[in-house]
């Protein structure tokens, strides 16, 4: 059975009963009040329906989870009410509800043999109530005991069976995204590998042919060798023309035409549910296009962490020019992480191409992170090679 639960009928349920347990203790109290009225254990029953209102209304801060502070917080508030029950058995029906703080509180078999125990005190309290014997205090509590802990348990299961669903789906999805970038990686490779066999690997080989074809006429035909000269240097142009555009293409899209750093970074989302702002500090200068392209990347990275692991609701992106170098910073007000990320713990392949990119422009990227806070992630690169 899990306790901590998101399922809306649960926290609906939950809702019922709390308004149901102050409705009886409010309903015990003032039938004592009126049925026994100046008695001398007036004031500690009073005291005692305080205390436990107060005790139960302290219950919701501390969790559904089993943990210490909550099982002595359940022990007190069962035992409040057992001395009540005593002083007064008309607080007796005050149980229902306390079963649904049972079994969200403790392991599936010790909260239906609290349950089972709080019943039979109901069953003994109401007998002492009643002059005569009646059949129905005697079945009526078992029996509501018994429908309350059914509903409970089947509304749990549903509660897992949903998570467990959920669970499944974000997994699939996962592993369709991955198969997905796999084969687009395998496409992109074939793709590549076509474009420099039919230029790049094509030039080369006619400029070797040429060259040897010049070597082994250069005494007995000059003419002929530097014409074929003249047309592997013809060749060699036009291969590094292809060349420059095969490195074009890889570079990011966004870039493309012209566009600048600052109107990619600008451009870029995180998804529908998190709202992305983009700040410019310093004053812009050129920068290389492998600079540009590397900063773009991880900003593409850094916001793809924060969809789908941070939780958070906005980020921002500052860009900051600092003369010698340009600043990159990437903030969210996610959950955060308490433990230091190095290259060696770091998962999957986003932070480490991240360090990569840097490291290979003679920059640092470091992260900051603190639970509940958010978390930071800052690149920073040279503008000048670094000695």
């Amino acid at each position: 059975m899990s306790h901590p639960t998101r399922n809306p009928d649960t926290r609906t349920l939950a809702t019922v009963a709390h308004t149901a347990f102050f409705l009886l203790l409010g309903a015990s109290l003032l039938r004592f009040l009126l049925r026994h009225p100046g008695e001398p254990r007036t004031p500690w029953i009073i005291a005692l329906s305080i205390s436990l209102a107060l005790l139960y209304v302290l219950g919701p801060a501390l969790g559904a989870a089993p943990t210490a502070r909550r099982l002595l917080w359940l022990g007190l508030v069962v035992t409040t009410w057992v001395v009540l029950v005593v002083l007064a058995p008309s607080f007796a029906w005050c149980a229902v509800p306390l079963f649904f703080t049972a079994l969200r509180t403790l392991p599936p078999r010790a909260a239906v043999v609290l349950v089972a125990l709080l019943t039979g005190f109901v069953v003994i309290a109401q007998m002492k109530l009643s002059k005569s014997f009646d059949p129905n205090l005697l079945l009526a509590p078992p029996a509501v005991a018994a429908l309350a802990t059914a509903v409970f348990v089947h509304m749990e299961r549903q509660a897992q069976a949903q998570r467990a669903l959920i669970d499944d789906l974000i997994r699939t999805r996962r592993e369709l995204a991955a198969t997905e970038r796999r084969e687009g990686t395998l496409a992109e490779r074939q793709r590549l590998s076509m474009e420099i066999h039919d230029t790049l690997a094509q030039n080369l080989s006619s400029q070797q042919m040429l060259l040897q074809a010049a070597d082994r006429t250069w005494d007995t035909d000059p003419a002929t060798a530097r014409a074929h000269v003249r047309t592997a240097t013809g060749i060699a142009a036009h291969g590094l023309a292809e060349a420059r555009r095969l490195v074009h293409d890889l570079a990011p899209s966004e870039l493309a035409d012209g566009a600048g750093l600052s109107e990619a970074l600008r451009a870029l989302d995180a998804g529908p549910d998190i709202e992305v702002r983009f700040h410019l500090e310093g004053t812009p200068a050129p920068l290389p296009d492998r600079v540009q392209s590397a900063l773009l990347r991880i900003a593409q990275g850094a916001l793809a962490n924060v969809r789908e692991h941070s939780g958070a609701r906005t980020a921002a992106l500052t860009l900051s020019f600092l003369g010698d170098q340009v600043v990159l910073d990437i903030a969210d007000d996610g959950h955060g992480f308490a433990e230091p990320r190095t290259d060696a713990a770091e998962r999957g392949h986003g932070l480490p191409a991240m360090r990569a990119r840097v490291r290979q422009l003679g920059g640092t990227l470091t992260i900051e992170s603190t639970p509940g806070e958010g978390t930071v992630l800052s690149a920073a690169i040279p503008l000048e090679p670094a000695p």
